[in-house]
């Protein structure tokens, strides 16, 4: 167990990227303060800074002051079976010059944002979310949002499938597909998202890639089911009930949304 800390918990540290890889796995980590400041330097349960090959599994990480799994420019990494309670930022992050994360079959009950693979402009890319339950986030972190702000389940940008997800209570969006032109090639489907602001914003900025949203679960998205957005701001009609509405990146359809 580690708990109390006032900066960190359990940090893999390599100014390389490792090839051996290291296992982070049955821990419970609890209470880890972020005493130093910062948006993400600190205050993270399990920290992964420039490791490859990196397994991180089967941990229970409450009480974060950012995040409860967080990888910056880790290749090659797995998040699987984790349980994440009550993070104050992003509850899994895998961010920056990154190729290749699985982040798969953990709960994130509580946070400012559910799942994020992103940073595709400095070079994040390649990944598979999935079969994940993310809920109850909030639009409260501990610093002032950049756009779009906080309450986003599951965030992705470039080459990352996203499937079998249940999302719940995300006040923003249950999804989010890119950010500006920074998208390529994204499925996201067989996903259920309910009780969310946005059900799956994706972008449809100039220079933004292929996109497939299908037969996902959209129910009581207060804003529209599946939004094209410029940025931070809405610019389409729902494209549950009119398809891709002449964005040739995109393919939407077999959604169904209450």
């Amino acid at each position: 167990t580690v708990s109390d800390c006032a900066n960190g918990g359990i940090l893999v540290h390599r100014w390389q990227q490792a090839e051996d890889g290291t296992t982070v796995s049955g821990n419970r980590v609890e209470r880890i303060r972020a005493r130093n400041g910062g948006t993400g330097q600190n205050g993270n349960g399990i920290n992964a800074f420039r490791a490859g090959n990196v397994v991180i599994s089967g941990n229970i990480v409450s009480d974060c002051a950012f995040s409860a799994i967080r990888a910056n420019s880790s290749s090659n990494l797995q998040v699987i079976g984790n349980t994440c309670s009550r993070s104050g930022e992003t509850a899994l992050y895998s961010e920056f010059s990154f190729e290749g994360a699985i982040i798969g079959n953990n709960i994130i009950d509580g946070a400012a944002n559910g799942i994020s693979i992103v940073n595709f402009n400095e070079g994040g890319r390649m990944g598979v979310c999935s079969n994940n339950i993310v809920r109850n986030l909030s639009t409260v972190g501990p610093y002032p949002a950049d756009a779009p702000g906080f309450g986003v389940g599951i965030s992705v940008e470039a080459d990352t499938t996203v499937s079998g997800n249940v999302v719940e209570n995300a006040p923003l969006y249950g999804m989010q597909i890119g950010w500006g032109p920074y998208l390529r090639n994204v499925v996201a489907t067989g996903n259920i998202i309910r009780k969310v602001g946005t059900g799956i914003a994706v972008s449809v900025v100039e220079g933004a890639g292929t996109a497939i949203i299908s037969d996902n679960v959209i129910d009581d998205a207060l804003n529209g089911a599946i939004i094209g957005q410029r940025w931070a701001d809405p610019a389409t009609a729902d494209l549950a009930q009119s398809g891709n509405a002449g964005y040739a990146h995109l393919t939407v359809e077999r959604n169904h949304v209450s």
